[in-house]
């Protein structure tokens, strides 16, 4: 009886690798799901991992999405009825590596995923919505996925963000990409951000200038033209002074793609100004005292008018 279980997964097993050399992947599927119930069936759990992974892989990578992605749900499903202990195998590699390639539009995705992490927090008071280690490399498949953050920052803004900032969501996460390096994936994330938002109408050109300004910024990295560049950057500055991250971010973009040499950093860096801004807050509380007790003495009120004056005289110059 054993034996003729033993020849029917051979059997089973010969046809599956014969379908995968013919591209006859429905058939393939259908194979990898008879040898699952066998093998389920007869509780050999690392061999029926061991087989889905590897089904899961090649489907996916023939792009086989539904197919591959509904072996990578069995997969999972094994995983918690065999009791399978947390390991480095599954949590670090394995499972990332799958929903890395199940593409973001297939629903089984979000299925899977949450599936995964469940299976994850299983008999862990400690991670009880799943295991910290792989919610790190699921984000930073999303990070990498323009698409799925842009999908993910729709939501976001819709559930959380103020109308204003329609534009900011997208503009902080596209120029972020390109200090990256990353041009495909700020490309992928600003053109699927702006086609999905239900807030934005279809451009270029479109009605809100930071938008404008990502989709030129986008154009000028693509073409590597310098002059094109400096032009945005000085006709954008009522945009670009929006947030005061954009400024050190366009600074990395010009010396990445355009090979502008990085502005010297001020010498008092981030000591220098947590500093600046103690002691202006003490000229603040001195200048409140002064107005509560005594008043300056004449030559003491001369000297600051001489100072204030000097002060602004630099400040026209630098102007």
């Amino acid at each position: 009886m054993a034996t003729g279980r033993v020849h029917g997964v051979q059997r089973v097993l010969a046809k599956l690798d014969s379908s995968l050399k013919a591209g006859n992947y429905y058939e393939a599927h259908q194979m990898y799901r008879t040898l699952y119930f066998r093998y389920l069936a007869q509780k050999k759990y690392t061999d029926l991992l061991d087989l889905l992974f590897d089904g899961a892989i090649v489907l996916l990578q023939h792009n086989q999405q539904a197919s591959g992605a509904d072996l990578a749900i069995l997969l999972v499903a094994v995983l918690s009825k065999s009791g399978a202990v947390l390991s480095d195998e599954y949590v670090l590699e394995k499972l990332p590596k799958l929903f890395s390639l199940i593409k973001p539009d297939v629903p089984e995705r979000e299925v899977f995923l949450m599936n995964a992490l469940q299976w994850s927090c299983s008999g862990s008071q400690e991670h009880r919505t799943g295991h910290p280690e792989l919610h790190k490399n699921i984000a930073q498949i999303f990070w990498k996925d323009g698409f799925g953050c842009a999908s993910l920052l729709v939501e976001i803004h819709k559930m959380r963000g103020y109308a204003a900032e329609v534009d900011l969501f997208i503009a902080q996460a596209v120029l972020q990409y390109l200090c990256l390096q990353n041009m495909s994936t700020a490309q992928a994330a600003f053109h699927c951000y702006t086609s999905q938002h239900p807030n934005i109408k279809r451009g270029p050109p479109y009605i809100l200038p930071l938008l404008n300004f990502i989709w030129f910024l986008l154009k000028a990295v693509e073409s590597g033209k310098l002059n094109t560049f400096k032009v945005l950057c000085e006709q954008y500055q009522p945009s670009i002074k929006r947030d005061p991250s954009y400024p050190d971010y366009l600074n990395k973009i010009g010396h990445i793609f355009f090979g502008i040499p990085l502005p010297r950093a001020q010498p008092q860096g981030l000591f220098g100004n947590i500093l600046q801004s103690f002691f202006s807050g003490l000229d603040e509380e001195s200048d409140t005292e002064s107005e509560q007790g005594p008043q300056p003495s004449t030559s003491s009120r001369q000297h600051q008018r001489h100072a204030q004056q000097s002060s602004h005289m630099e400040t026209e110059e630098l102007d």
